[in-house]
């Protein structure tokens, strides 16, 4: 579990923050009264005292060599205690003297000894923890943890690791026997067979499984149908693991999806087989989403097309009816005339004016009417085949539930199914068509009257189709066993735990629980929001104004104007600034903060070899300059087989956005980073990449890629680090993932306010976020245009606000919101507590037509909120330029992840969700890291500054940014010397200025 190395580091003194210090290092009076009693110990015994008084409640045991401790600690109690420091080297000679001492501060702080019974409930502490995780390295500090909270004196770390070692043990053992019931002769074999390289595939069906498609084709849907019939065929869905904690499960299926079929034939059957099983039952939920998910896209990709080439029709229809509109407006000039005689008007058309033969040749080229939808179905109906290669094997693989709402529909998909199976061509007569909408009627209706067995069959299956697609984003329509299209219900608390929690939330988000006093406070912020709107109103010449004809006019702001100071500072402080290859750059924040011991193996294994620093740094740089591992094999000397392995078990996303968070957590202590902001507004925005390659997540989308291309959607704190990413597909809308990393926020961002572009923003976010007690504050595009809503009715809103009055045009359905207000917390509720994630909340909510009461409850309070944010928005242009700056923020580290993405034209080629995920948190990373040492070192070259007597204010630092690339070299060769690369750091730990400074 650890080296000798590293077990003598856990008997040893660690380096101490500046929190730690102050935490455990300040001596209360009765504290000085205890170590100084005032006759009987001299200097050094008072002062080896004190850090051990100190230090047990911050370490939880006392090394034997005191004196070692850190200097920042010895001289703070040396100067508490009024004695001279260095008397700390004479301390403890006797070893009489450090147990006495010990004894001592152990019974002054009520602690004890770890006794038999002490050790016992230790051991039963780490066998349930061992049952959640089994890093040993996470296992011995959590052991570490409990005996500090229980204040038991940690014994030596060997014993310790024993016992974790020990709990481990047990842990394993007791996996396999809560699973011992599914281990029949039976199952046995088939877990055994997927190791098994299978002819027909010419891979073992654990490969099989975990090659994921990267199109979704007729032949992807029909890949991934196979692999559930598999699934099935081993009753794998019908598993029930519920009897091993959550991340148990999680823990063993990472190590199935990461092993190779030999390593997990070496290993005995008691590990070999709970992998397994975990990892085929996590597999039937995964490859059954996958499965709808490619019918969503399979259908939406044809439904797609059907409207590009309505629309090339519409364009053609345009182009060849020109000559009759331009005989229509002849026909109108004579017919308009008052001077033409109406008797003599058939004479002109038919005569000298147009003639003959120009109203038959207009007559003979008349094009038939558009249905109502313009021909979109029409068009579709081409891809018909292309749909039938697949559809018939997605209905009869999944099946579908739904509420009375879909009941309609799901019989029609019922019929279908059968329709399927016994090869008929006719729909059944009575088969249900309420689901169609009103536009697509028009194709059936004349279908049955032209007695078009054919037309009338593809029409309606293609309206079954479409309306199944709609239902499952809506949530109208579930899939039992499925985790992204189960039954929405199973996202929000129940009835009960909600009312255990109601209190608890309101209170958490300053909410009231009753209806009516809740909407008074709503009327009374979008009353006051509607005053100050009026005040600006009535000013008649600021930027937002009324126009003559009533309408409002919102000048663009001008661009921000930066002090010449901070331009003039900005050139400065990057003249001062060291210059570090982006190698060197992370070496040197490892060394401050820790953060590549952050990445763990995935299947617990603690060795960590003196090289895995140097091959993490590699593989980091490897995905975020998007060389690639073969390249950067070459670059750094490192072989492509150890740096694929590192990838493989090191580095994921769960281990990315520890490290993420230990570099934001450092970022937060920097004494500038406060300069920047206070961390409570943040933004996010979608960073667009083209891709290479075939992936389900590509799109095309021809204004940003000249093929396919992805969209990162980031999450970044006014103080410029980044600390939520995702992968998502560029035509989806942003707006569903803004609150994602809000709400699962694990780097105690105190967030407040959030701000998006105009992607960003939906009647759903603008009142999800009100009930969640934050602000949702967005750049609108064309807000002079958005529909804002009043209380009151209209002849009361304009007496009351005579200018913003006549804005307001619809009345909000607050009686609506007060029948489901508690359904709306109970919502927010689910959130908050994290019981569902909110992308898929929003996507659903925003799908729902206005027959789902609570998601028209919820747009309703949302149009409210938007009304009161507009308002306040149009009436404060200070507020507009604090909302522009921070998605400025967002602009500039963009631009710099384009400048680290600098490899293959900054193309992404993996293909696969996970990997596309995985270095995307590379990026983040990398580039938290840049904010991050360019941020420190701005402070040390202002405190440079002003240590030589030159003034810089804060007011002037906070318009510089440290999304900073000009002292980063991210190309050239890149040779990883961790050791090398420290040596070179000046006494203080740092990089010399580029300036004569004594201090570096």
């Amino acid at each position: 579990m650890f080296t000798d190395e590293e077990l003598e580091g856990l008997r040893r003194f660690p380096e101490i923050g500046r929190e730690e210090l102050f935490r455990f290092f300040t001596l209360t009076s009765s504290d000085v009264a205890f170590v100084d009693p005032g006759r009987g110990r001299g200097p050094a015994d008072r002062l080896g005292l004190a850090v051990a008084v100190c230090t047990l409640p911050w370490l939880g045991f006392v090394p034997d060599d005191v004196a070692s401790a850190p200097r920042a600690v010895v001289v703070r109690l040396a100067e508490r205690l009024r004695v001279d420091p260095d008397a700390i080297r004479s301390y403890g000679r006797r070893a009489k003297t450090r147990t006495e001492h010990l004894r001592l501060a152990a019974r002054y702080l009520g602690w004890r000894a770890a006794s038999t019974l002490e050790l016992k409930e230790l051991d039963e502490f780490l066998l349930a923890r061992a049952m959640e995780h089994d890093s040993a390295t996470l296992l011995f500090r959590l052991a570490g943890e409990y005996l500090i909270s229980a204040r038991v004196i940690r014994p030596g770390p060997v014993t310790v690791v024993k016992r974790v070692a020990h709990a481990r043990e047990v842990a394993r053992a007791e996996t396999f026997e809560r699973l011992a019931h599914e281990f029949t002769d039976e199952r046995r074999a088939g877990l055994d067979d997927l190791l098994v390289v299978d002819a027909g595939l010419g891979m073992t069906r654990l490969r099989w499984l975990g090659t994921g498609p990267v199109e979704a084709s007729p032949a992807a849907v029909k890949a991934e149908i196979a692999k559930l019939e598999f699934l099935r065929s081993m009753d794998a869905h019908t598993l029930d693991l519920s009897v091993l904690p959550a991340e148990r499960r999680r823990f063993l299926a990472t190590v199935g999806r990461r092993s190779t079929a030999q390593a997990l034939e070496r290993r005995e059957p008691e590990r070999r087989y709970p992998i397994l099983l975990t990892l085929v039952a996590q597999s039937a939920t995964e490859v059954l989403d996958e499965v709808v998910q490619l019918f969503d896209q399979a259908v939406s990709a044809r439904e797609g097309k059907a409207a590009h080439k309505m629309r090339d029709y519409l364009a053609e229809r345009a182009k060849s009816g020109e000559g009759r509109l331009e005989l229509l407006d002849t026909i109108l000039a004579v017919v308009a005339d008052p001077a033409v005689p109406d008797e003599d008007v058939g004479g002109l058309l038919r005569g000298e004016q147009i003639g003959w033969e120009r109203l038959w040749s207009a007559r003979s080229s008349a094009l038939p009417p558009l249905p109502r939808d313009h021909g979109h179905l029409a068009a579709l109906d081409g891809s018909y085949g292309y749909l039938r290669q697949f559809t018939p094997q997605v209905l009869e693989a999944v099946r579908f539930s739904g509420g009375t709402a879909a009941a309609e529909l799901l019989a029609a998909v019922k019929i279908l199914r059968e329709v399927n199976v016994t090869g008929a061509r006719k729909v059944p007569d009575g088969a249900p068509t309420e689901f169609v909408p009103v536009r697509w009627r028009g194709y059936l209706d004349t279908a049955a009257r032209a007695g078009s067995v054919t037309a009338y069959r593809h029409y309606w299956e293609l309206c079954v189709l479409l309306a199944l697609r709609d239902g499952l984003r809506t949530g109208d329509v579930f899939v039992p066993g499925s985790r992204r299209y189960s039954d929405p219900a199973a996202y929000l608390l129940t009835p009960a735990k909600w009312t255990d929690h109601r209190a608890q939330f309101c209170r958490l988000v300053g909410k009231p629980a009753d209806a009516p006093t809740a909407l008074a406070q709503v009327e009374d912020e979008l009353h006051a929001a509607l005053g100050e709107l009026e005040t600006v109103l009535a000013a008649g010449d600021g930027p937002v104004r009324l126009d003559e004809s009533g309408d409002l006019v919102i000048s663009p702001l001008s661009a921000e104007d930066i002090p010449a100071e901070a331009v003039a500072l900005k050139a400065e402080l990057t003249e001062m600034l060291p210059f570090a290859p982006i190698v060197s750059l992370l070496i040197e924040l490892d060394k401050r903060t820790g953060f590549l011991d952050c990445f763990t193996h995935a299947g617990g294994k603690q060795t960590r070899t003196p090289e895995l620093k140097r091959n993490l740094i590699a593989v980091l740089l490897s995905h975020s300059t998007n060389l690639g591992l073969t390249r950067m094999a070459d670059a750094c000397g490192i072989s492509y087989g150890i740096l694929a392995w590192t990838a493989e078990w090191y580095v994921r996303e769960e281990t990315l956005r520890a490290a993420n968070l230990a570099l934001i957590g450092y970022h937060q202590r920097l004494p500038l980073t406060p300069v920047f902001g206070s961390g409570t507004l943040s933004s996010s925005d979608g960073q667009r990449f083209p891709t290479r390659g075939k992936s389900v997540t590509a799109r095309a989308l021809s204004r940003y890629f000249a093929n396919e291309g992805l969209s990162t959607y980031t999450h970044v704190t006014d103080q410029h680090t980044t600390y939520g990413t995702k992968v998502i597909v560029a035509t989806k809308r942003e707006a569903h993932y803004v609150l994602d990393e809000i709400l699962g926020n694990a780097a105690d961002i105190p967030v407040t306010e959030h701000a998006t572009d105009t992607h960003g923003v939906t009647l759903v976010n603008f009142g999800l976020f009100d009930l969640l007690g934050l602000q949702l504050s967005p750049r609108i595009r064309d807000l002079g245009k958005i529909t804002l809503y009043r209380t009151a009715p209209k002849p009361e809103a304009e007496s009351a606000f005579p200018l913003t009055g006549p804005l307001l045009t619809r009345r909000a359905n607050l009686d609506l919101v007060a029948g489901h207000w508690d359904d709306l917390l109970g919502l927010a509720g689910s959130l908050k507590f994290g019981h569902a994630t909110a992308s898929l909340l929003v996507g659903k909510l925003s799908a729902s037509g206005r027959q789902n009461a609570l998601a028209a409850a919820l747009k309703e309070y949302g149009a409210v909120r938007r009304t009161i944010y507009a308002a306040r928005y149009l009436a404060d242009p200070q507020y507009r330029r604090k909302i522009s700056r921070q998605l400025n923020k967002g602009e500039s580290l963009h631009a710099l992840k384009r400048d680290l993405l600098y490899a293959h034209e900054g193309a992404i080629r993996a293909r696969h969700l996970e990997q596309q995920t995985e270095q995307a948190w590379c990026l983040t990373l990398v580039t938290n890291a840049v904010v991050t040492w360019t941020t420190e070192y701005y402070g040390l070259a202002v405190e440079s500054m002003r240590r030589s007597g030159r003034r810089v204010d804060d007011e002037v630092l906070a318009h510089i940014s440290p999304a900073h690339s000009e002292n980063i070299n991210f190309f050239g060769a890149i040779e990883v010397d961790i050791e090398g690369e420290l040596a070179q750091l000046g006494p203080t730990g740092y990089r010399p200025l580029r300036i004569s400074d004594a201090l570096f």
